[in-house]
């Protein structure tokens, strides 16, 4: 694809990557992704913020014909999908200096190579005048690795954001025009990478709050001509509470433990909450994340193995509190056949949650009419809980 202009000497660049399917070896691509770069010509100066991944260095050295001088290149971020062909681009233009934090900068050198002589590190709020248009540099920590920035273009009031607002959707449109399906995309690309350091993402988001911001350009998926309908949904993913809804990833060996789940969510939902029912063979880990980001209560539903969870029920425990979602309420159920420690073993792992661990429901083999009774105490006392959270008010509760 060619470079595409966005403004008055203001150009997207980069890539829209159709096929790929994972992303770091970890993340499902349902809809692929793009590495996007932008190109800003000044009066007196040009600069290129970020790269593309090395496996597209083609299409972006292609676009870059024609250009005869560089002056700048911006890494906003290390990783390799935005800094991987920085080298070829340095090499191009021999002359460029390569501006990043300077905690950016190690990482680059220890990553990539890049001669430390190719450096220049800014501070926080430093800027650099490319003749009639000015950058800001803006450090935003932890969006998502510790040394990330923002680039703010004065004059066209334009927030190049790299990972911040990203999402990973493969399409021709430069600029959103679905904000329904951006939505879905950008909460999964939240909480599959941003989820775990909200803390430090609401105070960027507060260091952006006095910036007139009239486009943000983004390093994955499409540029947002209205900054307030993403940065609206990073202040409710990060701030808003918790919803009504309880997630449930639950695997079942023989049975017993998909009895128990079905039960339990038919007890849920007559007491007015909402649930999220994941079986973990099957399971998008992206969906997982993004129903992680709302929910009020987490429910793992497992077998016993040699005393222990089933691996996939202990992933879930483990993706949970990697991610640290907002939830408040915490409790397992399942089934086991001559004793273990599943509780302790699945409770020890999720140290980073802020949760109230509620009486887990356990039984001997298939579920007995005891067993049933004491999963819908459990939906009573989760959807108490909620009651008493506000997270569930009276006129949700079916008659």
């Amino acid at each position: 694809m060619k470079a595409r202009k966005i403004k008055d000497r203001i150009y997207w660049m980069g890539s829209v990557d159709w096929d790929r399917r994972l992303f770091d070896s970890l993340v499902p691509l349902p809809d692929g992704t793009s590495y996007n770069a932008y190109l800003v010509e000044g009066s007196e100066k040009t600069v290129l913020l970020d790269s593309v991944d090395p496996a597209m260095a083609d299409e972006l050295m292609g676009q870059l014909e024609g250009i005869t001088k560089i002056d700048y290149i911006i890494s906003h971020h290390a990783e390799q999908d935005h800094s991987g062909t920085i080298p070829q681009v340095l090499e191009k233009y021999p002359d460029a200096r390569l501006i990043s934090t300077p905690r950016a900068k190690g990482m680059l050198i220890d990553l990539l190579r890049i001669p430390e002589e190719s450096f220049i590190t800014v501070k926080d709020g430093d800027t650099l005048s490319l003749g009639d248009k000015t950058l800001k540099f803006i450090h935003t920590p932890w969006v998502h690795w510790p040394e990330t920035m923002v680039t703010y273009l004065e004059e066209d009031r334009i927030l190049f954001s790299c990972d911040f607002f990203g999402s990973h959707i493969a399409t021709t449109d430069l600029y959103v025009t679905d904000e329904g399906r951006v939505y879905e995309a950008a909460k999964r690309y939240y909480a599959e990478i941003m989820m775990p350091f909200r803390n430090v993402i609401e105070k960027n988001l507060g260091k952006l709050a006095s910036y007139d911001i009239e486009m943000i350009a983004p390093s994955h998926g499409q540029i947002y001509p209205r900054p307030a309908f993403i940065i609206d949904a990073y202040r409710d993913w990060i701030l808003g509470p918790p919803r009504n809804t309880a997630v449930l990833p639950y695997v079942s060996m023989h049975g017993s433990t998909k009895q128990m789940v079905d039960y339990l969510v038919s007890a849920l939902v007559e007491r007015g909450v909402g649930v999220e029912q994941f079986n973990l063979e099957v399971t998008d880990t992206g969906k997982l994340a993004m129903a992680l980001v709302d929910a009020a209560t987490i429910v793992i539903g497992t077998p016993t193995i040699l005393t222990g969870p089933h691996p996939y029920a202990a992933y879930a425990a483990f993706l949970a509190n990697a991610l640290r979602p907002k939830a408040k309420f915490l409790s397992i159920i399942g089934s086991y056949g001559w004793g273990g420690k599943t509780v302790e073993t699945l409770a020890g792992m999720i140290p980073n949650l802020k949760v109230e661990v509620i009486d887990p429901v356990l039984c001997k083999g298939v579920p007995s009419e005891g067993d049933f009774k004491a999963l819908d105490e459990l939906a009573a006392a989760i959807a108490e809980k909620h009651k008493e959270h506000n997270f569930l008010s009276e006129d949700t509760i079916p008659i």
